[in-house]
């Protein structure tokens, strides 16, 4: 195993220093109980939006803490769901009288947790279950569908309702809305490994590749032999039109999203396929991502996520945002 590492005890409290410390215009860490928040604190009565989940899969989330998009980001150890202790602590300290909204990738332990903060926390609290991972209904780590990379466009999109002064429950519905229109897939064609284990999660051989991984390497849809990129997109694109409702005259945001050791040189050869994949179905992709945002350490392959959008999508989609990771 090949890691920029000190100790692998260290790796997450070291890399969350470094990130306040690269980040301190945006942001504020807390090492203990370990969260990510806004450096300036959100108005009186605005909704506080906090997403978290296992670390390895950076920029999400904590890369999204910021106006217009979260409040805080609980990172757990690599691909480990955080503890309801964090959240707690999180969900205290961003809370500014409108409530707290979870956004919640669906995994088991990440499921449990934020549910178990909830109950823990004294004040109004809502949330939402991404679940847009279309290549398997179920895997080792969750029941029914993964959350995978919707979630950005989930919390993105209600970012910024909840920056305009939505209540929560607007805000609970427009991510469903959000969600229920997005679908997401994957392929890898290398493994990652996890530096508590200091070996590859799984083994694929040099023309292979793992179509509809998970994000954490789970298995996928099947292992096949390496295809053309316009291959591999048609069949993504198929599977996810017909899972997001969408058709004809249809407007998509894309997210093609680098798992961590894709090249944007590939990444960009994949979004060229994939607007010609829609264009020849009549659909126009009227917003789009390219880039490393729901990331699986240093594994190469990519995902791809479409969400169909409506007038009000778009808006908030469009509206100003200033993270680490997103800033328009």
């Amino acid at each position: 195993m090949k890691k920029l590492i000190n100790g692998i005890d260290d790796v997450l409290s070291e890399s969350l220093r470094g990130f306040g410390l690269a980040h301190s215009d945006l942001v504020e860490v807390s090492l203990e109980p370990r969260y990510v928040a806004r450096k300036a604190k959100a108005r009186d009565g605005k909704v506080a939006l906090i997403s978290g989940g296992g670390s390895g899969h950076e920029p999400l989330h904590a890369g999204f803490v910021g106006a217009g998009m979260l409040d805080a980001a609980c990172p757990g150890e690599v691909f480990t769901s955080p503890t309801p202790d964090q959240m707690l602590a999180a969900a205290n300290d961003v809370d500014a009288g409108g409530g707290i909204l979870w956004i919640v990738k669906n995994y088991s332990g990440d499921v449990m947790n934020f549910e178990m903060a909830a109950e823990m926390f004294d004040g109004d609290s809502a949330s939402i279950l991404t679940n847009d991972d279309v290549a398997v209904e179920s895997s080792l780590h969750s029941q029914g569908r993964r959350g995978v990379a919707a979630t950005i466009a989930v919390e993105k999109i209600v970012g910024a309702a909840a920056e305009r002064g939505d209540d929560l429950d607007s805000c609970r519905l427009i991510g469903e809305r959000v969600n229920s229109a997005s679908g997401t897939m994957g392929v890898a064609l290398t493994s990652c490994t996890v530096p508590a284990a200091g070996k590859p999660t799984f083994d694929l051989g040099a023309d292979e590749i793992e179509m509809g991984v998970g994000i954490h390497g789970e298995p996928g849809r099947r292992r096949e032999k390496l295809k053309p990129a316009d291959a591999l997109v048609a069949e993504m694109v198929e599977a996810i039109l017909e899972s997001a409702g969408a058709d004809e005259g249809s407007e998509m945001l894309a997210i093609v999203n680098g798992m961590g050791g894709t090249p944007a040189l590939e990444l960009y050869l994949i979004f060229d396929a994939v607007s010609r994949e829609c264009d020849a179905r009549g659909i126009s992709i009227a917003r789009s991502l390219v880039g490393n945002y729901c990331t699986s350490l240093e594994m190469q392959g990519f995902s791809l996520t479409l969400t169909r959008l409506d007038g009000e999508m778009r808006e908030l989609w469009d509206a100003p945002v200033r993270t680490a990771a997103l800033h328009w």
